[in-house]
């Protein structure tokens, strides 16, 4: 039996790499001698970095409400991958309520993409995601510079929304602590912004999907010619997820709360699509199932089998015990 285990992280509580290994933990309790191939995955926001070999470089940048940053990313054969996150992040900052929505910026992000590039970078991987910025990539285009400095760099923004750019403001203002007057003045700042990439670099981002990814960075890094991919299946290629599901028996994917927002650019949509494509079964492992997409995917929750206390604070065990009395319950032909 070939088992591919290829879950999300658990937001900032779990990595995918520990959920992959609690999913693989359970599933040896009852098949021992299967074949596990543990497939960590990320859709372009936090953890796309460690999915892809982690951190070996380290650049002192601009936070995004100034003062000095520590943003670790990657270099290796001349690709570079960058979480804006690291450089521009909403976590940086202490989260929403400390943020000062309409003063972030992403000028950090810009100094560590410019800084890849002259290190040698000819390929970069710019994940997006877990952003305190809403300036429409303004502060990033000034750190790089003339776009010249990115002739012949391929340039890959992996975004986790396909939201577009003004509805940027909208969409995600709130969750980093724009006021509804700050939300209107975020939107007006991005409208304007269209009219300036569009007279300055001949690009249109505000028809782009996924424009408004991190604020509209995306928009601002496709002006200058970036090109705008789901990370989930710029991640699946660079894991070579399609050669791993071939054959199995089961897929496995997983992530904090599974609602309708799961199958619009997300890990468990993108998985999904693999699994079905590859006409092979999906089993969805997640802390929540929403009512609304229970019965889409056979998934199991965490919260409502061993409570929401415990599926908090012992995830781990949660999910190595679920997925272990799962599979006993398809032995022995009981109810999951």
């Amino acid at each position: 039996m070939k088992l591919v285990i290829a879950p999300d992280s658990f937001k900032e509580s779990l990595s995918a790499r520990a959920v992959a290994e609690a999913i693989a933990a359970g599933w040896a309790r009852v098949y021992p001698d299967a074949d596990l191939l543990l497939c960590p995955m990320a859709d372009g926001g936090e953890g796309t970095l460690d999915v892809l070999g982690g951190p070996n470089r380290t650049t002192v940048v601009e936070g995004p409400l100034g003062g000095p940053v520590d943003a670790a990313w990657r270099l290796e054969g001349g690709t570079a991958v960058i979480e804006m996150a690291r450089a521009s992040g909403i976590a940086l900052v202490g989260g929403s309520a400390d943020n000062r929505p309409l003063d972030a910026t992403t000028t950090g992000t810009g100094q560590l993409i410019l800084d890849a590039v002259e290190k040698g970078a000819r390929r970069l991987i710019v994940g997006l995601g877990g952003s305190a910025t809403t300036d429409g990539g303004l502060g990033a285009l000034a750190a790089m510079g003339s776009p010249a400095r990115f002739r012949g760099v391929e340039l890959l923004v992996a975004c986790d929304v396909r939201t577009r750019f003004v509805e940027a403001a909208e969409v995600f203002g709130p969750q980093k602590g724009a006021s509804p007057a700050q939300v209107r003045m975020l939107r007006g700042r991005l409208e304007r912004l269209v009219q300036v990439y569009e007279e300055k670099y001949g690009v249109a981002v505000g028809n782009l999907s996924r424009s408004g990814a991190a604020g509209g960075l995306a928009g601002g890094l496709a002006a200058i010619g970036a090109e705008l991919v789901d990370g989930v299946d710029l991640i699946a290629e660079e894991v070579a997820l399609d050669e791993a599901v071939a054959g199995a028996d089961l897929v496995v994917t997983g992530e904090g709360r599974l609602d309708a927002g799961s199958f619009e650019g997300k890990v468990v949509g993108g998985v999904a699509a693999y699994a079905a494509a590859a006409g092979v079964p999906l089993l969805v492992v997640a802390g929540r199932v929403d009512p609304d997409v229970a019965g889409r995917v056979e998934a199991i929750s965490l919260v409502r089998r061993f409570g929401e206390e415990r599926a908090l604070e012992d995830t781990l065990w949660c999910v190595e015990e679920a997925v272990s009395d799962h599979l006993g319950a398809l032995g022995r032909g009981g109810e999951r």
